[in-house]
């Protein structure tokens, strides 16, 4: 009976080790899934998006469509990264995991997986991510963004609208309604991610906690702008 007990102790404490590894190999490997569509959807100066609005946006948002627990078809709802920029010294935030939730799209659109990039482009959408939700087309606009060199009219826009999207179906640019959609900051994952209890103002404004290793490429990917 003691040996069936003990047996059963070490497969509970086997299955809990395992599980907090599976939690930590997952968020880092949506840090680098994130670094992956960054660098792809950014890379082509004819078509990629315009490194003037990266430089130009108080922060920058990226939702990879290939991160297992991402959106989910039908469900409509999937997690990515979030790097505020320091306007003052320069640099950028550690990466902040918040969830993207939405009423009018998933994130398969027509079969084809989809990546979103958001652009944040004034200080009252990066506030507005410090809230423990944060609704686009609410409580900021957002404006389908442009690509390409020139981006001289977007800027303007860009200051305005508050937030440019831009999604990526099978390699190209493509348009996705995000009006109503809701970002939240996903504590539990960012917890499991830095170790320490933390809120979205602790990562993204008072840079309370460091890059991780698996976010090094894409806070040196956002370092060019």
């Amino acid at each position: 009976m003691k040996k069936i007990i003990l047996i059963v102790l070490c497969a509970i404490f086997i299955i809990s080790i395992l599980k907090v590894c599976l939690a930590e190999n997952k968020w880092d490997n949506l840090l680098t899934e994130s670094a992956k569509v960054f660098e792809e959807m950014t890379k082509m100066p004819e078509d990629g998006i315009p490194g003037t609005l990266i430089k130009n946006s108080y922060a920058v948002a990226i939702f990879p469509s290939t991160v297992g627990g991402g959106f989910i078809i039908g469900g409509k709802y999937g997690q990515g990264v979030i790097i505020a920029k320091d306007k003052q010294a320069g640099g950028w935030s550690a990466p902040a995991v918040f969830n993207l939730a939405g009423a009018s799209f998933g994130w398969q659109i027509g079969g084809q997986a989809t990546d979103i990039i958001l652009l944040i482009g004034n200080e009252r959408g990066l506030d507005g991510l410090l809230q423990s939700s944060f609704k686009l087309g609410g409580d900021a606009s957002v404006a389908a963004g442009p690509v390409g060199r020139d981006a001289e009219a977007a800027t303007d826009l860009q200051l305005k609208g508050g937030i440019l999207a831009y999604s990526r179906s099978r390699g190209a640019f493509i348009g996705i309604k995000l009006e109503g959609s809701v970002l939240s900051f996903n504590k539990e994952a960012n917890t499991s991610l830095y170790g320490v209890d933390v809120t979205a103002s602790d990562i993204l404004i008072k840079k309370s906690v460091k890059h991780t290793e698996s976010a090094q490429r894409l806070i040196k990917d956002l370092g060019k702008y």
